[in-house]
């Protein structure tokens, strides 16, 4: 993986979210974000991934999370071979890791 792409856990992420200090991209499908999401989150699916659509985060952490962790590492390979510059940040264990630390949650 790429020098530009880092891990971190839920809780980190929490922790920053709470700051208002991260921009999350959840990129599972329309179907999964209806069920659950990370309040806040952005939806970009990796089925319709475009490197051109990923949100401006400024000087806050870029976050990327899919369900457990694979999908997040695929469009993150994607956004960087399409020429990213910024650093993008792995949600370990995704929403299934968010949802086991009991953190906040949108449902339907």
């Amino acid at each position: 993986m790429s020098d530009q792409v880092f891990f971190a856990s839920p809780g980190d992420i929490n922790d920053w979210r709470a700051a208002d200090d991260v921009v999350i991209v959840d990129v599972r499908e329309q179907n999964e974000w209806d069920q659950v999401r990370i309040p806040g989150a952005t939806l970009l699916p990796l089925s319709a991934f475009d490197v051109a659509k990923i949100p401006a985060a400024g000087t806050k952490h870029l976050v990327f999370h899919c369900k457990s962790g694979v999908r997040c590492g695929i469009a993150a390979e994607r956004a960087v071979t399409a020429g990213f510059k910024g650093t993008i940040v792995r949600m370990q264990g995704g929403i299934l890791g968010w949802l086991r630390s009991g953190y906040e949650v949108e449902e339907g």
